[in-house]
């Protein structure tokens, strides 16, 4: 009897089941993947999903891997520089192979307990009031208290649990890959700046030893049902630019579309979507893996919290409450991207229009903080600005706030010295610093890093504990 069984070891199944790890929640992620994916492909981890892994001490081993570059140019591919002071110590894309990502969070998973058991596929299952009875491809049943859907956008679960994905089909097309080329990068440079004024879904960015990240549209090329080749890229970057710039040795090479669909819901009963079995869309802004990981975050304290009881009647309700929210935003900004990718005279109009719009610092930076995902604000109530928020990292006089999550417990940080956690200590930490940079008194900080309370009065505070963590052990 396991407390959760997790369909899907991709980032989020993976990311879920560490945090779930972190609460002694007893975990098993099922892959129907013998092998991990052996395509290099390039992710970007924005800054809210680098701040995430700070808190949980992640981020220096990731680090490693990775190739950091300043967070501009997310929008719509519009080359405008970030804006200068953005609200967070971890102010920078990562770029990082996806199979690393993937690796180095499944391994944390696993250190912290999780079973991954590989070559299992989810076939079917049936929940009552006390689990979900799963049925493995091979006929052998497992038994949990919650399943959770992480297994991607042709989600089995989702499927099976009957959950509507109403949205877009795909439209257009586009080839997508990494490979080597044989001209000079100020030849690309030109060439690239001379195109992107009348043809948009077109992308040549160097990624370091020669190699360049290419996109170009898909339309005339090879069935769609096939994966596409070298000479695909070749073909459209003739048509295109007049030259394939010498492109070889592909690292890997894909074809994706624009469909855009969203779960209806992410629970029904005991079974629960997070990641892409919840919400698909283009690439543009490289969001989806960032939005999955999100999901996994928000999800896995509340989902501990049910587990070992002392979850408040609707705290695992707020999970879709504030996460179908958020990936409303980004379908939706995607869509707008995609228009603006358009080489129609209607959408370059409109993105001419954006492109000067954006020479303001307050438009630059709040899209910025749309695609980073750090200008969320998860509806608490009535309060100051930051409640809902996610708090920057800042100094505290044992080091740094987010070393003090690595738990992923929550934090009740006092400049006032003066209030108490309380029956509350079994699950929440509390810190007493008065020389902490804040603008308020004091904040209860939820699992995720975002402000559940700002005040100094007890009695207050009490109300809001119990309101994220439940009743009081004493």
């Amino acid at each position: 009897m396991f407390d959760v069984i997790i369909a899907g070891c991709g980032p989020t199944g993976a990311m879920l089941a560490a945090e779930l790890r972190l609460h002694d929640v007893r975990v098993l992620v099922l892959e129907k993947e013998t092998e991990p994916a052996s395509f290099v492909r390039i992710v970007g981890l924005h800054i809210r999903s680098l701040e995430l892994m700070a808190m949980r001490g992640l981020l220096d081993r990731i680090l490693q891997h990775g190739r950091q570059r300043p967070p501009g140019g997310f929008f719509a591919a519009i080359p405008k520089p970030a804006p200068k002071g953005l609200d967070s110590a971890y102010a920078y894309l990562l770029g990082i192979p996806q199979p690393v990502i993937v690796r180095l969070l499944e391994e944390h998973a696993i250190e912290l307990g999780a079973q991954v058991r590989r070559g299992c596929a989810v076939a079917g299952f049936e929940q009552d009031d006390e689990g979900v009875t799963v049925e493995l491809a091979d006929g052998e049943q497992l038994r949990s208290r919650y399943l959770v859907g992480c297994d991607g956008g042709r989600s089995t679960v989702r499927k099976l649990l009957g959950v509507g994905f109403p949205g877009e089909p795909s439209r257009t097309e586009t080839l997508m890959g990494e490979m080597e080329v044989g001209v000079p990068q100020e030849e690309i440079t030109a060439k690239v700046t001379e195109i992107r004024e009348t043809h948009q879904p077109f992308c040549l960015r160097p990624f370091g030893e020669g190699v360049y990240s290419v996109v170009v549209p898909a339309a005339g090329v090879s069935d769609r049902a096939k994966p596409p080749t070298l000479e695909d890229f070749k073909q459209q970057l003739r048509t295109i630019a007049g030259t394939d710039f010498g492109v070889h040795s592909p690292r890997w090479l894909s074809r994706f579309g624009d469909a855009t669909r969203l779960a209806e819901r992410y629970r029904v009963g005991r079974v629960l979507l997070a990641g892409d079995a919840a919400h698909i869309h283009p690439p543009t802004g490289g969001q989806g893996l960032n939005l999955g990981v999100q999901d996994a975050f928000n999800l896995g304290w509340k989902l501990a919290a049910q587990i070992h009881g002392w979850a408040p009647e609707t705290l695992l309700d707020t999970y879709e409450a504030e996460r179908h929210p958020v990936a409303e935003d980004v379908l939706d900004n995607t869509r707008a991207q995609m228009e603006l990718h358009s080489t129609e005279p209607g959408p370059q109009a409109v993105r001419r229009l954006l492109t000067e719009l954006m020479d303001f610092d307050e438009v630059n930076r709040y899209l910025i903080e749309k695609i980073t995902a750090i200008g969320i604000r998860y509806d608490f109530g009535e309060g100051p600005d930051l409640l809902g928020r996610r708090l920057h990292d800042i100094d505290v006089k044992q080091g740094n706030l987010y070393g003090l999550l690595h738990r992923g417990r929550g934090l009740l940080l006092d400049r006032t010295e003066r209030l108490t956690v309380g029956g509350w200590s079994d699950r929440v930490d509390y810190l007493a610093d008065p020389t902490a940079v804040l603008d308020v008194p004091c904040v209860l900080l939820r699992p995720d890093g975002h402000v559940a309370w700002i005040g100094d009065d007890q009695q207050d505070l009490d109300d809001h504990l119990s309101r994220w963590f439940g009743k009081p052990a004493n």
